[in-house]
């Protein structure tokens, strides 16, 4: 039976990239690769379940994407976190980051960049499900629809 090719795998082998130690990758790079993977997830959604304009779209992923929501999403999925997955997020939230967010706490900034990187860590390791499930069970627990 073949193997079934996730997009992570269709990018290491169309550009030959090897696996990397993701232990090594600073929590704010998983946060940058994190953000992106999101960011996806959000369009892929918003674009399937709602034929509008660009604006329009944009500004209901943006709802979704802003410091303060992905704090709240963090904040709400704590009690569903494995020890490995916590102490990843931990570490994202933990980063000296030299920017921060217009329209958010420092706090909020920092979960939201914790989150962030917990996202990004799933996807570089493999576990996209895991990562579906987390963005899902956020969004039930805090009651917010797509």
């Amino acid at each position: 039976m073949e193997e079934s090719l996730t997009l992570l795998k269709l990018i290491k082998r169309d550009f030959g990239l090897g696996e990397v130690d993701l232990r090594t990758l600073s929590p704010l790079t998983l946060a940058f690769v994190g953000d992106c993977v999101y960011d996806l997830i959000l369009r892929t959604v918003i674009v399937e379940r709602h034929n509008a304009s660009p604006n329009q779209l944009h500004r209901e992923k943006s709802r979704l994407a802003k410091a303060p929501a992905q704090a709240e999403m963090a904040e709400a999925l704590q009690e569903h976190l494995t020890q490995e997955e916590i102490a990843v997020y931990r570490r994202g939230r933990n980063a000296k980051s030299h920017t921060t967010a217009k329209n958010a706490s420092v706090l909020d900034y920092r979960k939201a960049t914790g989150l962030e990187a917990l996202y990004g860590w799933l996807y570089l390791s493999g576990q996209e499900e895991r990562l579906l499930q987390l963005i899902r069970l956020s969004l039930d627990v805090l009651g917010w629809r797509l």
